[in-house]
Order: structure tokens, then sequence, then C-alpha cells
């Protein structure tokens, strides 16, 4: 790798973790003199990733007017969460005819692993690892690695909105223990696929994530109250 695409790969990086995190306002224009300065970047590295942004869905562009991080509201957020349904269910479907019963296997044992955690942790972050991570592993049964690649960028796009959401999904813990065990979610997708039963493992994975995306419009609010509420 050249000295030139180590410095752009490098001030991408930090960018995208910025954006992703709405360290930058939404619709805020990015200064990017003062952006520069601060990442200890030259210009011209710096507007290489700020069009690799413009380009993924994190940052936009105006012309004549420049690089702004990207808007966040209840519309836009329900638009990443139906693509996302759209490109996991896809995802499954394929999974269901081309993972082997060891590849399924491997998945079940993650879950056997991890379940006890994700249903005690009161990490939002380790919570959201763990669901991001079982989600892209069933995705990549489907042995398409650009249904994997656009999930992964959903993800990424969404995982503020998330993180706000688990918030309130964790503190609602101890109530639904109270009411008696039941399957997970995760649990009755991966039932349905290993039994291959390719329209019940579909269905749920579309009710699990339609769940979630009722949510956004009240996740959305918090979330932009976080951002603009100054820190004491």
């Amino acid at each position: 790798m050249s000295k030139a695409s180590s410095s752009v790969d490098r001030v991408y990086d930090r960018v995208r973790h910025m954006a992703a995190n709405f360290e930058f306002k939404p619709d805020e224009r990015i200064n990017e003199s003062a952006l520069s300065l601060k990442l200890g970047a030259s210009r011209t590295p710096l507007r290489e990733a700020l069009n690799r942004l413009v380009a993924e869905g994190f940052l936009t562009f105006q012309n004549g007017r420049g690089f702004f991080c990207r808007s966040l509201s209840p519309e836009k957020i329900v638009d990443l969460y139906e693509a996302r349904q759209a490109i996991e269910c896809e995802a499954l479907r394929r999974s269901v005819t081309r993972a082997s019963d060891e590849e399924i296997a491997a998945v079940v044992a993650y879950l056997d692993e991890t379940e006890p955690r994700y249903n005690t942790s009161k990490s939002t972050v380790e919570v959201l690892e763990m669901d991001e991570d079982f989600h892209i592993r069933l995705a990549e049964l489907s042995k398409n690695t650009e249904l994997v690649r656009l999930l992964r960028n959903i993800n990424d796009r969404i995982r503020y909105v998330r993180l706000v959401d688990l918030k309130m999904i964790l503190a609602k813990k101890q109530i639904a223990k109270n009411k008696g065990a039941k399957l997970s979610a995760h649990r009755v997708i991966l039932n349905a696929l290993a039994a291959r039963d390719g329209e019940g493992a579909v269905a749920a994975m579309r009710s699990h994530i339609e769940r979630r995306r009722e949510e956004a419009t009240e996740a959305v609010r918090i979330a932009y109250s976080q951002l603009y509420v100054p820190a004491d």
C-alpha cells in the first residue's frame, strides 16, 4: 500500500467514525479547513475521504456549498430499516438453499454461546455488537458478498439510533423476564433456517426488524435531544 493510500484510509476511517456517531450535527456543513487541522491531514486525502463517505451515504454534497453531515429524521431512518429488512430477508431466503448443515450449526453454536450474555448484559454497545454479529453471520450464509457489504453499510448508518433504541429495550428487560421465558427472535429465525423453512424464516426476520422500525420515530426524537442538549 502506498503512503498516499494509507493516508487516505486513515483519514477515511476517522471521519467515517465521526459521521456514524454524529460527531457532526445532522445537516451540519463540514468545515474542511478545521477538520483538516484537527486530523493533521492535508486537504487532498481529506477530500477523497469525504467523497467516499458521500458515496456510502454518511455525508451529502451540495454544489457550491460543500459537504454536509447526513440528516437524522424518522423518515430517513425508516428508509434504512426498510432497506435492512429487504437485504436481510433476501439473504436469508438464499441461505436456506445455499448454506450447509455445518455452516448453520456454527451459527447455532454462536447463538448458544452468546445468547445468555445477550439477555443479561446491561451494556448497549455489547448487546448491539452481538446483535449485528449474529445478523452478519446469517447474511454470510447466503454466499452473496454484496448483500453482506450492503448490510454492513446499513448497520453503520443506523447504529447511533439503534443504540438509543437499545437503551429503551434494556430498561424493559426485567419486566419481560417476569412475564416468563420464550424463544428469542434470533432463535425463531435460526430454528426455521435449520429446518429449511424459507417462508417461516423470512417471516420471522421481517417481523423482527419491523418491530424495531416501528420504534424509530421515538428513538430519533431521543437521539436529537442527546445531540443538541449541552453536556453537563
